[in-house]
């Protein structure tokens, strides 16, 4: 199902324009350079997309302030929307609302899980004053919550390493933010 038809909130919701629908699917196609199975828009970071005076426009969310990816993300989201055609492609980095681990949607999940990566736990409807989870993470290759923080510092800022005592993996844990 395109993202445009998932989220009613999205700015595509009701354009008939054949172009959104598009630039959606390119989007598809844009991958987090950190972890190259999950999209852009799986991860959550696209804002928005919206047709301005003739060009289009997408609005990007980072995961942090401090993303060393950025710039690449920019340009690839760019150089996506113009293989389409698109002359005119504005990529905006957007702050609010923040972008949080709850807007990465059920097949990145899943692929995050497929590429070895613990998904991160969920904040929504819970008590926001509970702290993340970082012990008994479940490990993404065999389920057990028999697992050991080894360190809260990964290979990038959002993650962290663990090691499951059941099938003696270890692996990377997506942090809930």
């Amino acid at each position: 199902m395109a993202p445009e038809k998932d989220n009613p909130s999205s700015p595509c919701a009701g354009d008939t324009s054949a172009a959104l629908p598009a630039v959606w699917r390119a989007l598809q196609t844009v991958t987090d350079p950190e972890i190259p199975v999950i999209s852009v828009v799986d991860m959550g970071m696209i804002a928005g997309v919206r047709l301005k005076d003739g060009g289009i426009v997408v609005d990007l969310t980072p995961t942090f302030v401090g993303c060393p990816a950025l710039q690449m993300i920019r340009d690839n989201i760019r150089a996506a929307v113009a293989a389409l055609g698109e002359k005119d492609v504005t990529v905006n980095v957007v702050f609010d609302p923040p972008w949080t681990t709850d807007r990465i949607s059920e097949e990145g999940r899943r692929k995050l899980q497929a590429f070895g990566l613990a998904p991160p736990g969920r904040r929504c409807g819970g008590a926001r004053d509970e702290p993340p989870r970082l012990e008994h993470v479940p490990c993404p290759f065999c389920a057990s919550e028999n697992t050991e923080l080894e360190s809260i510092f990964g290979p990038t800022l959002c993650r962290s390493i663990h090691y499951c005592q059941a099938c003696l993996q270890s692996f990377e844990h997506f942090k809930t933010v």
